[in-house]
């Protein structure tokens, strides 16, 4: 058991402080080459780790009797937190959306449903941070001078390049959708989905608003912030508290929801179709 407790210690540890690296890259922090070294080091070794013991149970599993699907998916829960198995199912999803954004096709956008963009306010800076993890690639290429190390951070670098591409790409082929019924799905990527159905949606306005910030972000009132780029152009009030989980696996509820829209005018449009009144009668001429 102390083989679990470390495997699960370290896919704690070292998954959160790789994501507090990639975001001190993000916002333009200079991260010097040792320090990058050494955690794409301590992600290799804790994989290692993770493989090991997620061995050792599938195999013990396997003679108690269960299937391989059952055996490999009791491993993972008793090994890997539940945040991070989330992070990887994130992972798998933008990849996968990676495949759709090549081949030019959206996710489950039904036929007649309206497609909203969202990715206005991100796109240059998604190019920006892919742009500036090229050139950190090309630099500690050219930088170390160990063979083994100089392949191994060249496997991983360009990995993280694919994972910012895919990021973006999640975004792009994930937009939110208002259904032919007017229910709403508002989505970020492979990270965030709330479906919101027709009936709980009480009324929707065009509203530009700069929350700040966590993307995610619920106030303390039941306001939910999914802010793009810092900024949320449309708000829908609920009937009702609706439900949402967070990207790590937290949970809540919100009576109104404000999101980022490209063009928020044709999504408020579409949640709040023009009743047209019937025109009143008019006396005929006696």
């Amino acid at each position: 058991m102390s083989g679990v407790r470390g495997a699960r210690l370290v896919a704690a540890g070292v998954v959160p402080a790789e994501l507090v690296l990639g975001i001190c890259l993000l916002a333009g922090v200079r991260v010097p080459a040792a320090v990058l070294i050494g955690a794409e080091g301590a992600v290799l070794a804790a994989l290692a780790l993770e493989a090991v013991v997620l061995g050792r149970l599938w195999r013990a599993g396997r003679r108690a009797g269960a299937g391989r699907r059952e055996a490999t998916g009791a491993a993972l829960r008793t090994v890997v937190p539940e945040g991070v198995r989330r992070l990887l199912g994130h992972e798998v999803r933008a990849l996968h959306s990676l495949g759709l954004w090549v081949l030019r096709r959206r996710h489950a956008v039904p036929e007649g449903a309206l497609a909203a963009p969202y990715t206005g306010p991100q796109t240059a800076m998604m190019y920006g941070l892919l742009f500036v993890s090229v050139v950190e690639t090309v630099m500690l290429a050219l930088l170390i001078p160990w063979p083994v190390v100089h392949r191994i951070l060249l496997v991983v670098d360009v990995y993280g390049v694919l994972l910012v591409l895919a990021l973006h790409a999640s975004c792009v082929v994930r937009p939110h959708v208002v259904g032919v019924d007017g229910s709403l799905r508002i989505r970020y990527g492979a990270l965030f989905d709330l479906r919101v159905p027709a009936a709980a949606v009480a009324a929707a306005r065009v509203e530009r608003r700069y929350p700040g910030g966590k993307s995610v972000r619920l106030h303390p009132d039941g306001v939910l912030d999914l802010s793009v780029g810092g900024q949320t152009t449309v708000t829908v009030e609920l009937t009702a508290p609706v439900g949402f989980v967070r990207p790590l696996g937290g949970r809540g509820q919100a009576h109104t929801v404000r999101f980022h829209a490209d063009d928020p005018r044709s999504v408020v449009a579409a949640l709040t179709p023009v009743r047209t009144a019937p025109s009143p009668s008019r006396d005929l001429p006696g």
